[in-house]
Parts: structure tokens; C-alpha cells; sequence
């Protein structure tokens, strides 16, 4: 079993910036990737970003290119997202993931005030 709890989201004026930190625990040995996806309210939940755990290699979805960085502190088990210049459009609850979907934190809110 895998524990995933997220931290860090709350509300924010647009143009501001959040950072939003995932802890991993449990058997984390068999990690291999970690992910964000977003849920906004009325849609469906989406890619946002991920991170080979191994190569540390990255990939992100084009709404958030330039402007979100995913992170990781493998000695914490730990996978971050950097938001910045954060818009109204990206306000929804935060989910990180890990091996593409086996387990999922239960998410974090972001608010993003115009």
C-alpha cells in the first residue's frame, strides 16, 4: 500500500504564485512516476504534469507549459508543483498520483481570484 497525502493549496490573487508539495509513504520503493492532475468543478479531471522518478525527466500539459514546474526530493518521497502567474482558469482541487494512476492523494483545493 501507498499513501498519498497533498498540502499547500489555498486561495490566491492571479498573477500570484502556490506550491503544492505531495508526501508519499508506504511502499514507495516500487515508484517509478509521479503526477498532478486537476479537477475543476463541473469538468472532468486532467493531466497537468509528471516526473520519472528515476531520470527525474518531466512532461506537462500545454496549459500549464512555462508556468508550473513538478519537482522531486526522492529522500522524502516527495513530489512538488511549482504554480506560478496562476489564473482564474486554474483554480480546481490539486491530485497528485503515482505509476500513472495505482494510487491517488485525495487532493489539495486551489483558488484563484481575478
Amino acid at each position: 500500500q501507498v499513501q498519498l497525502v497533498e498540502s499547500g493549496g489555498g486561495l490566491v490573487q492571479a498573477g500570484g504564485s502556490l506550491r503544492l508539495s505531495c508526501a508519499a509513504s508506504g511502499r514507495t520503493f516500487t515508484t517509478y512516476s509521479m503526477g498532478w492532475f486537476r479537477q475543476a468543478p463541473g469538468k472532468e479531471r486532467e493531466f497537468v504534469a509528471e516526473i520519472s522518478w528515476s531520470s527525474g525527466s518531466t512532461s506537462y500539459a500545454d496549459s500549464v507549459k512555462g508556468r508550473f514546474t513538478i519537482s522531486r526530493d526522492s529522500a522524502k518521497n516527495t513530489v512538488y508543483l511549482q504554480m506560478t502567474n496562476l489564473k482564474p482558469e486554474d483554480t480546481a482541487v490539486y491530485y497528485c498520483n503515482r505509476n500513472q494512476g495505482d494510487y491517488w492523494g485525495k487532493g489539495t483545493l486551489v483558488t484563484v481570484s481575478s
